[in-house]
């Protein structure tokens, strides 16, 4: 390697993890305690997903489900966990563990020549370079939002992000999605006092809505507290109002609209596994990968977490709960030598997500 200076070379690192979700973290805590020096980078803050999440949303995993490194959620309710608590146990993880997490630092680029990866970073302040023996891929699924490509997408009272729901009371809302986000936002809303309208492609909602919301918005449909525009999808956005189309008939219908929240699933940004040549399978371009050790066709480059399951998780089978796996399986790969269990879901759960995965 060329120096840095005329005395001292530059570091290479034995694994470099490239995101800080829960699973990165994890997989940092099983490096530490088997003594391999690693590096790990996050272009935002550690969780960064978690934290754009609905206020008070609690996770449809039960909290053993979403626990890592075998450290227990402790709570004060002994019930689901919401998104806040969750950011506040994982930066405990991050201090009670000593984590160094170069966060708010993008992985713009990554290179592999002579069994080494060099990875260019951006922060802040300037670019960086370093170089590792192997490197992690554990930067989720959930980069950017679904887009509808239709006109009005990108007006100011439109949105692919659902905050809270204050800010909707008395005003017109059109959600549009049927799956749990959707569902959640248009009852929360309602609930907050805004005047809720829903709009989905198919006659009935998801089967996969969370078992007590279902029965909820249907209540409220029926009783006329939410309207719902069944078979429908959106044409065009403007500042009064969207255009609903029938996937039936055709028929357009013109739906009030002070604002529009597009529940529309989001997708994995695949720059950086195309960039290494990871071969990618499908439509939904899913990385192909060992599923004993997570390595890619690329030597050395491993994946962990929800990237698994390629641009788009249309048929959600890939969470926190059952990527537990990936940590022990590149570890043991790594190091020869199998770490301490830390997840709790058994093993055959992950396999049949991996093979419903590669069946769609």
């Amino acid at each position: 390697m060329s120096p840095k200076n005329g005395n001292q070379p530059e570091k290479i690192y034995e694994v470099a993890i490239i995101g800080a979700g829960p699973i990165g973290l994890e997989l940092a805590v099983s490096l530490t305690r088997a003594k391999v020096e690693y590096i790990q980078f996050d272009a935002r803050q550690i969780a960064n997903t978690i934290s754009w999440w609905p206020r008070e949303t609690q996770f449809f995993s039960t909290p053993e489900r979403v626990a890592i490194a075998g450290v227990p959620i402790q709570s004060t309710h002994q019930g689901r966990t919401t998104g806040e608590e969750y950011l506040a146990y994982l930066r405990g993880i991050v201090e009670q563990f000593d984590l160094q997490v170069n966060t708010y630092e993008k992985v713009t680029n990554l290179e592999r020549s002579d069994d080494l990866f060099t990875l260019h970073t951006q922060t802040l302040t300037g670019a960086h370079t370093y170089h590792a023996r192997r490197v992690v891929l554990a930067k989720g699924d959930m980069d950017q939002p679904n887009l509808l490509n239709i006109p009005g997408e990108d007006l100011p009272h439109v949105s692919h992000y659902f905050t809270e729901p204050h800010r909707y009371f008395r005003r017109n809302l059109l959600v549009v999605g049927g799956k749990n986000s959707a569902v959640e936002a248009a009852l929360r809303c309602w609930r907050a006092g805004a005047n809720v309208s829903i709009s989905y492609r198919r006659e009935q909602f998801s089967a996969r809505v969370k078992e007590h919301l279902r029965p909820d918005l249907r209540a409220q449909i029926d009783l006329g507290n939410i309207k719902f525009y069944a078979e429908t999808v959106p044409v065009e956005i403007t500042p009064a109002h969207v255009v609903l189309k029938s996937v039936i008939t055709g028929k357009k219908t013109t739906v009030p609209a002070d604002f529009v929240l597009l529940a529309t699933g989001f997708r994995a940004d695949m720059q950086l596994l195309e960039s290494m040549g990871i071969e990618l399978d499908g439509p939904r371009r899913v990385p192909v990968f060992n599923p004993q050790t997570m390595e890619t066709n690329v030597p050395g480059l491993y994946l962990a977490g929800t990237v698994i399951a390629g641009e788009r998780q249309d048929r959600y089978r890939i969470f926190i709960e059952n990527s537990h796996e990936h940590v022990a399986k590149i570890v043991t790969a790594i190091t020869g030598r199998t770490p301490k269990r830390l997840g709790t879901v058994p093993s055959r759960n992950y396999e049949l997500a991996l093979k419903d995965i590669e069946a769609n």
